[in-house]
Parts: structure tokens; C-alpha cells; sequence
């Protein structure tokens, strides 16, 4: 049992620093807002 106690504490572990990154990233991190113009092409609009 010592060696799955010790396993499950290492996976805890591991899932505990990427919820704390997730969440620093998710705080810290400001995403830049561009405007995006994307031209079509006018055979793409004609539906017949």
C-alpha cells in the first residue's frame, strides 16, 4: 500500500500545479483585442 499511497500523492500533486497554473494564467495573462478583417471573395456570396 505505500507504493499506491505514494503514487496518488504524486498525481494530486501534479494536478494541484496545473489547476495553479491554469489559474495564474487565467489571472495574470490579458489577452491584446485586434480587430480581424477577413475579405471574401464575391463568388463565395453568390448562391444559386
Amino acid at each position: 500500500m505505500p507504493t499506491l499511497f505514494r503514487l496518488l500523492t504524486k498525481l494530486a500533486i501534479l494536478v494541484v500545479l496545473a489547476y495553479a497554473v491554469m489559474y495564474a494564467l487565467a489571472t495574470f495573462v490579458t489577452p491584446r483585442q485586434t480587430e480581424i478583417v477577413v475579405p471574401i471573395p464575391p463568388e463565395r456570396l453568390d448562391r444559386r
